[in-house]
């Protein structure tokens, strides 16, 4: 998740820069003043250590975009990113708070506060700023946070909007993994699984999406609907692609719940 929190604020830099808002709420697109290009160019900088993990490096190039535009919105988005993953929950909230007080109608800021406030268990404040970052008609990646409200919602246990929102996000993108995947569990958990082998279906035809926990529920559905050779089959993709998974570890000792 933390790499398609990056991946989507370097699209982001690389495709505009960001400003303050104009009365409707949305950053004009204009030519960049020199200030501007060198807060741009740090800016992205820092995202791109980011995703390195050369958090130092990232925090001192945000904080370079900063000196020479001090409204500059997605350097604070990396601030907060990189604080987030230095564990100081105070300047994180801190650098997104800011950027949303530039401009309130980010995206991008707004999910990732969103995605911080859930990950730090406070899974009802983080809805509003998902659902903050989708009134925002020129939203590139909509489905994302879509998706991220689904998975806040379903950690707080409120289901009924969790699936709402992954039903959402495929409406948009009817191949987003992340829901298909949420949707499949979903089902298991509650013994529909036929449905949840068709949602495994969809998420399979895409090789990328492969993974030891994908695995392991097809696993476990196929053996719930009797399947022995279907079974056998992910079992071997199991053990072959992810010998050293959590989930092969429990499909060696029997433990299938």
């Amino acid at each position: 998740m933390k790499k398609l929190l990056i991946a989507g604020l370097v699209i982001l830099l690389q495709g505009c820069v960001s400003r303050a808002p104009d009365q409707a709420g949305y950053a004009p697109q204009s030519v960049d003043t020199d200030a501007q290009s060198r807060a741009r160019i740090h800016a992205e900088l820092a995202a791109g250590y980011l995703e390195l993990g050369s958090l130092g490096v990232a925090l001192q190039e945000a904080n370079e975009a900063l000196k020479a535009d001090p409204n500059y919105v997605s350097a604070y988005n990396v601030l907060g990113l990189a604080y987030m993953e230095l564990s100081d929950d105070r300047a994180a909230e801190s650098s997104f708070r800011r950027a949303l007080q530039i401009n309130g109608m980010d995206s991008d800021t707004n999910n990732n506060y969103g995605w911080f406030l859930c990950q730090r268990k406070r899974e009802k404040e983080s809805i509003k700023y998902f659902l903050d970052a989708l009134r925002n008609p020129l939203y590139t990646t909509p489905e994302k946070s879509w998706v991220n409200a689904g998975i806040c919602s379903r950690q707080a246990g409120d289901l009924v909007n969790a699936e709402d929102y992954f039903q959402r996000a495929l409406k948009l993108r009817p191949n987003q993994p992340q829901a298909l995947q949420q949707l499949a569990d979903i089902a298991f958990k509650r013994n529909d699984f036929v449905g949840a082998k068709v949602f495994l279906a969809r998420l399979q035809r895409d090789a990328n999406s492969q993974s030891a926990e994908v695995l392991w529920l097809a696993l476990r559905v196929e053996r719930r609907l009797g399947d022995r050779n279907a079974e056998r089959s992910l079992a071997f993709q199991l053990q072959k692609n992810f010998p050293d998974s959590r989930e092969a570890r429990s499909l060696a000792a029997g433990i299938y719940e």
